[in-house]
């Protein structure tokens, strides 16, 4: 079973001129980002945009990136779904199509119980042989996974992993401490804060147009590197403030777009960036200096 370390890129999905997934856009993106050295995947979560695609198209994304990849990086699939069969039907997909791993959501709209959580997320479980990152994002999801229940959800055999998605670093401390180290943590906002606390890895929006450099901060700091390592968060902050908040995706796009990644626009109910926002996409691109390598053909 896959170990994963390390800065694992959120990806957006790219949509051609008439709205339609674009395959061939996609396939150039997996390759940049893996020649990038980016460590990892993870396409159709928030910044996805999973819950706007149908299901046919959400399997066609999943098929791409895994196929695309070909066991370059681990690929962890977004299946996040309400009603509890659907997300194990989607997580039992996602492994037949050669996951590495899956990203689930808890159900995002029922307000569940802690035992149904429980019951959620066994249920998944139980459905494939392929760990398990729970994904904690109390902004989105309108439930809070705090520390106590995610060291409950550890003893669930696949639960090895979470996304730790809140502005709160010390939850990365307890969640390792009250699992006894059975529930490895990704941070979800803060990247470098996480990595300084004893995560692992980092489900990372920004990376989306810094691979290379969101990459190089964990390898700074997996190599005892920190005050280097701070140093690239603190010059590449201006991509992370950027795409947080509400322009998770629009933000993302616009910056990749000005890159010369073509990725279309976000579907709605997003908007596209206003004309303030697109020039400040442009100028985070062009101070940054962020490029594209032209051998991938991106």
């Amino acid at each position: 079973m896959t170990d994963f370390r390390g800065t694992y890129t959120i990806m957006v999905t790219p949509f051609d001129a008439d709205g339609a997934v674009d395959v061939p856009a996609l396939e150039r993106y997996v390759d940049w980002q893996i020649s990038s050295g980016i460590h990892g995947l993870i396409p159709l979560g928030s910044t996805g945009e999973f819950l706007s695609m149908s299901d046919e198209e959400t399997e066609r994304v999943a098929k791409t990136v895994i196929d695309t990849a070909a066991g370059r990086v681990p690929v962890i699939i977004g299946t996040t779904a309400e009603y509890t069969p659907n997300a194990a039907r989607l997580a039992r997909r996602a492994e037949k199509l050669g996951a590495d791993g899956v990203m689930v959501l808890p159900p995002f709209y029922c307000t569940p119980t802690d035992d149904e959580l429980y019951v959620h997320y066994k249920t998944v479980s139980d459905a494939i042989g392929i760990p398990i990152m729970v994904y904690n994002n109390p902004a989105v999801a309108n439930v809070d996974l705090k520390p106590a229940l995610l060291a409950r959800l550890s003893t669930i055999a696949n639960c090895r992993y979470v996304k730790e998605s809140t502005m709160d670093v010390t939850r990365v401390r307890d969640v390792i401490r009250l699992s006894e180290g059975r529930m490895q943590v990704f941070g979800g906002i803060m990247g470098f804060e996480s990595y300084v606390n004893g995560a692992v890895g980092w489900a990372a929006v920004p990376s989306n147009g810094a691979p290379r450099e969101m990459a190089q901060m964990y390898d700074l700091v997996l190599a005892g590197h920190i005050a280097e390592a701070r140093a690239v968060y603190l010059k590449y902050l201006p991509v992370i403030e950027f795409v947080f908040g509400q322009a998770y995706v629009a933000g993302t796009k616009a910056l990749l777009n000005h890159m010369g990644i073509s990725t279309g626009a976000p579907r709605p109910p997003r908007l596209p960036l206003s004309a303030a926002g697109m020039a400040a996409a442009r100028h985070i691109v062009d101070s940054l200096d962020l490029q594209v390598n032209a051998t991938t053909g991106a």
